[in-house]
């Protein structure tokens, strides 16, 4: 530990934490208790959209703001409980219009808008699946997931329908309706207005009975080959959302909170909508993108007092000088959160220096469905580290023995980071694929790919991860479908693909390719190939540095040592090579 820990004096904190004693709430808590702090339906179940929006836009929350919507123009729109809940009672009325089914999935490609808050709600009132995709996206992506998702009904903009989905309709059959964001007329039978069409539907609606067991929200993500995997996450997440809003987040009823996650992202759906808003709370939505002035201003004039933003951020913030935050007012701030990848220990101590508060690192995953280890407003901070494990949640360094087993190691003993299995968020499946499922698991323990260890008082440190996925401005992103992408240019024979670090990003995307015979390595072509994988894959997926090779390594079994490539890259060892192709053992 060379950071010094950052120590906490609770007795001066303007509002006193949720979670003062760690060990004492560890011991006593269960989910049941945190299952009687929420109403459940009316006869019994559990539904995401009751708890966070109709129980208070049936109380005395009813005229609180849910939502500050801050337009790209500077304009702001608030949106109160009652009118969130009117306006995703018209979108769940607009479903069963539309005949889909309960348990059918409804995607969403428009990034930020009010209406997604309408739509994100008013699918899970219906019993529907909420699928939400990165804006950035590009039609290859895009079209995996909606094919893999079997996808019923598409909400997005118009220009992303005229760019990205209308020339994929051939390979959509399942795709029988595209809703428009922002036209007023229908273009056709199968692509529709919706502000027109939710004009026409009730204000009224009754959530039917819903088991916590019933999918809820469909988050895809990445993985080292094949497909991107789709993991399934049901109603009960919920118990999750609001006891990590409750103890991590640190949430009070009056507080101002601002996520600035994307909504195609699980931090943007499940902390940028769900855990505030279960808590009663305002918070904050910026259409805008990323812009160090803005972002203060923001946090200035809307007075937040909860941040939860991601390294990338944090290190762009941490390139501007000191004197334009100095020119905002930020004493409303008490808490600054982050997530995505390991936030390093300069980062935790220039928040404490600029900001005038440390940042709270944490961690979890798609799978997980929320936080499940963190540093907490009443611990101190050991920078560097990820913190301690939820109330809730047993978590442990282990060795896998074999395909049935796992030994738990000791303290400051390295090993796979493992959760054991059976907590509320706990994804229920990856979509169509049960095998790649339950190979996540070993007994009771769900073993997450992350290398870590554990200290003697209980802090978890991040080591490295244990595949190949390439963790970029918070995103993740899997080196098969870059490759793949590649690969469909004619004069791309074969491509490997690894993360390079960037201090800003965390890691770029570099492509190694080899080219088919007739095509001649040039500053024309690589600059052609960067073109093309932005077009086909987006700017946050599509490599940002590209070398022609002459081959690529690989196993005697043909698959490519990723592994070698960034070792040669970065100049570290390459370790075993036994199973290189071509090599002597």
């Amino acid at each position: 530990m060379p950071f010094a820990p950052i120590a906490k004096n609770v007795a001066t904190m303007a509002v006193q934490p949720n979670l003062l004693d760690y060990e004492r709430i560890r011991a006593d808590f269960s989910w049941e208790e945190a299952r009687a702090a929420l109403d459940g339906l009316q006869g019994g179940g559990m539904n995401i959209a009751h708890e966070a929006v109709d129980r208070h836009a049936r109380g005395p929350l009813h005229d609180r703001a849910a939502i500050r919507f801050l337009g790209k123009d500077g304009t702001l729109t608030p949106l109160t409980y009652g009118e969130l809940q009117a306006r995703s009672n018209r979108f769940a009325h607009l479903l069963g219009q539309l005949g889909v089914l309960p348990g059918e999935r409804i995607f969403w490609l428009a990034g930020r808008s009010l209406l997604l808050y309408a739509a994100f709600f008013g699918t899970l009132k219906h019993r529907s699946v909420f699928c939400p995709l990165f804006a950035a996206f590009g039609p290859e992506p895009i079209a995996q997931r909606l094919e893999r998702g079997n996808a019923r009904v598409l909400v997005t903009t118009e220009r992303q329908y005229s760019k990205k989905i209308k020339p994929l309709l051939d390979r959509l059959p399942e795709l029988r309706c595209i809703l428009l964001v922002d036209v007023d007329a229908d273009i056709d039978q199968r692509v529709r207005a919706l502000p027109s069409l939710l004009q026409g539907c009730s204000e009224q609606f009754t959530i039917p009975p819903t088991d916590p067991e019933d999918r809820a929200i469909l988050h895809f993500t990445s993985g080292t080959t094949g497909m991107p995997k789709g993991a399934v996450h049901v109603h009960n997440a919920v118990l999750t959302h609001f006891i990590t809003g409750r103890y991590v987040l640190d949430l009070h009823p009056d507080d101002i909170f601002w996520c600035t996650a994307d909504p195609g992202w699980v931090t943007g759906t499940s902390y940028g909508i769900i855990a505030p808003l279960l808590h009663g709370v305002t918070t904050i939505v910026d259409e805008a993108d990323f812009d160090a002035e803005r972002w203060y201003r923001i946090l200035a004039e809307q007075r937040v007092t909860v941040w939860y933003t991601a390294p990338t951020a944090i290190r762009m913030l941490m390139r501007t000088p000191d004197t334009l935050r100095q020119r905002y007012d930020l004493s409303a701030l008490r808490l600054v959160h982050s997530v995505g990848e390991p936030l390093n220990p300069e980062a935790v101590l220039w928040g404490q220096r600029v900001l005038g508060l440390p940042i709270h690192d944490n961690w979890w995953q798609t799978e997980t469905g929320g936080i499940m280890v963190a540093n907490y407003a009443a611990l101190e901070i050991r920078p560097g580290s990820m913190g301690k494990p939820l109330p809730g949640i047993e978590a442990a360094i282990v060795t896998r023995l074999d395909a049935d087993t796992v030994r738990i190691e000791g303290a400051e003993v390295e090993g796979e980071l493992a959760l054991r299995r059976g907590w509320p968020s706990m994804f229920r499946a990856y979509l169509h694929d049960e095998q790649r499922y339950h190979k996540c698991f070993v007994g009771d323990w769900y073993l997450t790919g992350d290398l870590a260890r554990r200290d003697a008082d209980g802090y978890y440190w991040f080591v490295g991860r244990a595949d190949d996925i390439i963790k970029t401005a918070g995103h993740m992103v899997g080196p098969f479908e870059v490759e793949s992408s590649l690969m469909e240019h004619p004069a791309v024979a074969e491509a490997g693909v690894i993360g390079k670090p960037e201090p800003t990003i965390g890691e770029i995307v570099k492509a190694f390719v080899v080219l088919k015979p007739g095509f001649t390595a040039s500053e024309p072509l690589r600059q052609e190939l960067i073109g093309f994988g932005r077009t086909r894959l987006g700017s946050a997926v599509a490599p940002k540095e590209l070398e022609f090779i002459d081959n690529l390594p690989k196993t005697r079994s043909g698959k490519i040592m990723r592994r070698l490539l960034k070792a040669r890259e970065l100049g570290l060892p390459i370790g075993d090579t036994s199973t290189l192709e071509g090599s002597e053992s």
